[in-house]
C-alpha cells in the first residue's frame, strides 16, 4: 500500500496561513477601536434598547429646548424688573447653545438630530404663559411668578441633563459626557442666578403689592 508523506512546506504554509491572518485581523480591530476613540465612543451597546433609551431621551430634550428659546423671549417681554428681563435674555443666547450642543452630541453618536415633542416642557411652558395672563403688567407679583416657572423649567432641565449624562458616561461616550455637563452646569448656573435675582429685588416687593 503507497504511503502520502506531507511535505514541511506544507506544514510550514498551514501553520503561517493563520498567524498571518490572525495579524490582519487584530490590525483592523486596532484601527476601528482607535477611530471609535478619537470620536468619544465605545460603540458599547450601540444597537441595545438602552443605547435606543438613551437616544430617545436626547430627542426629548432637544424638543423642549428648540420650545423653550420661543418662550423665553415672551418672558423677557413680560418681566417688569430690568434684572430678571436681563436674566431672560441672557438664557435666550444660552438656549440656543444648548440645542447646538445636542446636535453635537447627535452627531457623535451618529444619530440624526430629530426632535420629539417633550409633554413636560409643553406644560411647563403652558404654565409661565397663564401665569403671564393671571398677573397684572408692570408688578412684582408677575415678577415673582415668573421666576417660579423659570425655575421650575430649570430643575426639569437639570434632572434630564443630569440623567443623560449618567447615561452617557454608563455606555463610555466620553465627549457626549463632556457636552452634556457644559449644558447641566450651565442651568444650575442659571437657576442659582434666578433666585439671587428673586431674594434681592422681587420677592419682597411682591408681598407688599
Amino acid at each position: 500500500m503507497a504511503t502520502t508523506t506531507k511535505s514541511p512546506a506544507s506544514k510550514t504554509a498551514t501553520k503561517t496561513a493563520p498567524a498571518s491572518a490572525t495579524k490582519t485581523a487584530t490590525k483592523t480591530s486596532t484601527s476601528k477601536t482607535a477611530t471609535k476613540k478619537a470620536s468619544g465612543m465605545t460603540g458599547k451597546m450601540k444597537d441595545s434598547e438602552f443605547h435606543e433609551f438613551f437616544v430617545d431621551g436626547l430627542k426629548d430634550i432637544y424638543w423642549a429646548e428648540k420650545h423653550l428659546s420661543k418662550a423665553l423671549p415672551k418672558m423677557k417681554k413680560a418681566a417688569t424688573s430690568p434684572e430678571l428681563a436681563e436674566c431672560f435674555e441672557k438664557h435666550t443666547v444660552e438656549t440656543q447653545e444648548h440645542i447646538a450642543r445636542l446636535e453635537q452630541v447627535f452627531g457623535l453618536l451618529e444619530e440624526k438630530a430629530v426632535a420629539k415633542k417633550c409633554e413636560a416642557m409643553e406644560g411647563l411652558v403652558k404654565e409661565a404663559e397663564s401665569i403671564i395672563e393671571e398677573t397684572d403688567k408692570g408688578t412684582m407679583i408677575r415678577d415673582a411668578g415668573l421666576i417660579m416657572a423659570a425655575q421650575k423649567v430649570e430643575h426639569y432641565e437639570i434632572a434630564s441633563y443630569g440623567t443623560l449624562k449618567t447615561f452617557a458616561e454608563i455606555m463610555g461616550h466620553t465627549e457626549v459626557v463632556e457636552l452634556l455637563n457644559q449644558t447641566l452646569e450651565n442651568e444650575k448656573a442659571t437657576d442659582v442666578i434666578l433666585t439671587e435675582v428673586a431674594v434681592a429685588s422681587i420677592n419682597e416687593p411682591a408681598s407688599e403689592e
